[in-house]
């Protein structure tokens, strides 16, 4: 369980960070070479959600949807300033529930 919550938290950062180097260039006016760190960010991610121990790549991503939402909020509150207020918690709280649900529920098959 530990481990597939870091990974779960290192695809988020990577997705994230990825992401935002591509807002950084398009939105806020930076160089395309932030497009660079972003890809290998990015590919980061997809490989690291490769690792964690799913019988299924949709549950697996489901799962991880919950914990994006969450690790979103971080950024939002590290990087960019905005402190999530009490019904982005809220949310964030939902879907992480959530998440634990779909990827720790006893399976039969």
């Amino acid at each position: 369980m530990a481990t597939a919550l870091l990974i779960y938290a290192g695809a988020a950062l990577a997705e994230i960070a990825g992401c935002f180097a591509f807002w950084a260039w398009l939105r806020l006016g930076k160089s395309a070479l932030w497009l660079l760190p972003g890809l290998v960010s990015l590919t980061l991610f997809a490989w690291l959600l490769t690792r964690v121990d799913a019988a299924f790549a949709g549950r697996a991503y489901a799962a991880y949807g919950g914990v994006y939402i969450t690790a979103s909020l971080a950024w939002l509150w590290a990087v960019e300033g905005s402190r999530p207020d009490r019904w982005d918690l809220a949310g964030a709280a939902a879907c992480l529930l959530g998440a634990a649900v779909i990827l720790f529920a006893p399976r039969s098959t």
